[in-house]
């Protein structure tokens, strides 16, 4: 995925104000009496802080006419109590401050820790077919932006923008009631020219910060993909290809990244150039004022002070906007996210499925993955309590997609998929995947110990049941010899471990978790001949006793199923026992043929040189 050519568009008023507003839940919780406490208290230490805020230059002001030649209240003492008061005020200021930092970091981080709990719980409740067309990296950084957002947006929506337009009121009515409204006019329309030039500013870098993110993802995308797929990498000598297009996707970043310093230098000296002027101005005034004897030179250090006060949180203002349109820009996407539609979803009210024997029936099931490409053409097909059916037939054919359906991963658009009785679209889709147990052909592991690959399965198993199943599994022996034992990790998508070992570990976890209903997706086409048989066996004896739908390639490994189906286009074109259809001479008849032959000829090479690859083995010799 490469980012646009073209920058994207500028994020909407109304889209920027539906974001802020979704979190206003999380900021005031309804359920929570607690923490709507601790944000009323926050918002008294906030008002607290700024009132003693104000009053801060009042001190200075006055302690500088105490010092002042004929003043009235002209003497060491006074103004060394104003000062040591300038001093208590400051402390009172920041001690406020913290406080109310304190009191809200609860509700700002349990806001934090809600919306990522609820985005990564929507996240696995969406499709099958929504996880195939993203990007994990991707995806995962969309996240982690998200929630890094909403920190950023609780924090400073409400302890900065509020301050700053609390103290801007008390300020211009200070200056109104004791100087003279120009004084406060001047004032605000500093702030406002400020505000707006920031605003305008602001909104403009908006489009190259979402170019930022845009490539930023692309490039830990890259990452990702080609870190996941090392070996591959490897295989290619794809190394310095990986590198370029990575390279590429932190160009545009870069590139993004210089337009953005470059705006933001503009801005900072545009907010230094207009607050200079109103200072300038202000003092100006206060000058004229102390030629004419109207104010003093306190008042002259009190309107200074006063601008100068409000231009610490107003510089900072500058920054929260910022700040807060580029968190609204983080969380726009996790937000799309958020209202991404779940494509299969549970009906209203919908009971848990009833399991009695296991019974699986397919009746006329019709289904697509695109409108214009069926891929299962009216199948109908029964496995029997306890029995065992096995799907064959060449790629393409759709018998994984048998698989998916029955797991609930799609929803079929025509006939339909029962267990017991029970159409598994009326069910929880909970109890219908709890109720099944797969070992797939690809086994896909979690970077982490054996033990906690094996209880998978079944999270609140013990360490005796995780052992118990890794004997029935025949894994038991080969983790014994592991230096870390069940503690062993098994490296990132379990790389650590040979084919044969990882599925296993899939038949450990799938006898932990004792379903009812077995699924086998051609769990043994990706094993040598060898393993294979060993891995049978263990397959062979998890399915007794338990509702079995077979998906497989090789054909040696279901002569005993109890019926075999042959899926060619989406249609089942053979079905019956082993011998039955051999003796059609159809198409199973004609694949069984075929791997037949392979495997004679493959057992020619053993019998020859000792291995049913000479060639590749040579090769290792000489590379030894």
């Amino acid at each position: 995925m490469s980012p646009p050519a073209a920058e994207p568009p500028k994020l909407k008023a109304a889209d920027r104000w539906r974001t802020v507003r979704a979190l206003g839940p999380y900021l005031w919780p309804a359920d929570h009496p607690s923490l709507k406490r601790r944000v009323v208290i926050a918002v008294v230490f906030l008002i607290l802080a700024k009132i003693v805020t104000i009053t801060i230059p009042f001190m200075y002001a006055w302690a500088v006419n105490a010092l002042s030649p004929g003043s009235a209240y002209q003497g060491l003492t006074v103004a060394l109590g104003l000062i040591v008061a300038y001093g208590v005020g400051r402390i009172m200021m920041q001690a406020f401050a913290q406080l109310r930092d304190a009191v809200f970091a609860k509700v700002a981080y349990r806001a934090v820790r809600e919306v990522a709990i609820k985005t990564f719980r929507h996240i696995h409740s969406l499709s099958l077919r929504f996880h195939l067309e993203k990007r994990t990296g991707g995806l995962n950084r969309v996240i982690e932006r998200g929630t890094k957002g909403i920190d950023t947006l609780l924090s400073f929506s409400l302890f900065s923008i509020f301050p700053t337009i609390l103290e801007l009121t008390l300020v211009s009515i200070i200056l109104i009631v004791n100087f003279n409204i120009w004084f406060a006019v001047t004032t605000i329309a500093t702030i406002v020219l400020y505000g707006w030039f920031t605003i305008v500013v602001t909104d403009r870098r908006i489009s190259i910060r979402r170019t930022m993110n845009e490539s930023d993802t692309d490039a830990n995308t890259k990452a990702v993909d080609s870190l996941i797929n090392y070996e591959t990498v490897k295989y290619f000598n794809a190394e310095e290809h990986e590198a370029k297009r990575f390279g590429k996707a932190m160009d545009v970043y870069a590139r993004a990244s210089e337009r953005s310093q470059t705006s933001l230098s503009f801005l900072n000296t545009g907010q230094a150039v207009i607050m200079a002027i109103g200072l300038t101005i202000i003092m100006a005034m206060a000058a004229v004022g102390i030629d004419k004897g109207t104010m003093t030179i306190g008042d002259l250090v009190l309107v200074n002070g006063f601008l100068v006060q409000l231009y610490v949180p107003l510089n900072l203002l500058g920054t929260v906007y910022r700040e807060i349109n580029q968190a609204v820009v983080d969380m726009e996407k996790m937000f799309d996210v958020l209202g991404v539609p779940a494509e299969v979803a549970d009906k209203p009210g919908a009971p848990a499925l009833v399991v009695s024997g296991g019974e699986i029936e397919f009746k006329d099931v019709i289904f697509a993955y695109e409108a214009e490409r069926t891929i299962l053409k009216g199948i109908s097909f029964k496995v029997p309590a306890g029995h065992t059916v096995a799907v064959v037939g060449p790629s393409g054919a759709g018998k994984s997609t048998l698989s998916r359906i029955l797991y609930r991963f799609y929803d079929i658009q025509s006939g339909a998929v029962t267990i017991d009785g029970q159409d598994i679209r009326d069910v929880t889709q909970t109890s219908v995947r709890a109720s099944i147990g797969i070992v797939p052909q690809d086994t896909v592991l979690f970077n982490d110990t054996v033990a906690y690959n094996i209880r998978y399965g079944r999270v609140d198993a013990s360490d005796a049941e995780v052992e118990e199943a890794a004997r029935h599994a025949q894994i038991a022996p080969f983790i014994a010899k592991l230096p870390m034992g069940y503690q062993a990790t098994v490296g990132e998508r379990g790389l650590k471990l040979s084919g044969g070992e990882k599925q296993r570990v899939a038949i450990a976890r799938t006898i932990l978790k004792n379903p009812p209903i077995l699924l086998l997706d051609e769990a043994t086409s990706a094993l040598d001949t060898h393993t294979e048989r060993e891995i049978q066996q263990a397959l062979e004896d998890i399915s007794k006793n338990r509702t079995s739908l077979v998906i497989a390639h090789r054909l040696s490994t279901v002569v005993d199923a109890d019926e075999i189906l042959v899926l060619v286009d989406g249609q089942i074109v053979e079905r019956g026992k082993h011998e039955s259809l051999l003796a059609q001479s159809g198409v199973y008849a004609g694949m069984w043929n075929r791997q037949r032959e392979a495997a004679e000829a493959r057992d020619k090479l053993v019998d020859a040189f000792g291995s049913a690859d000479p060639i590749a083995d040579l090769g290792a010799a000489a590379a030894e």
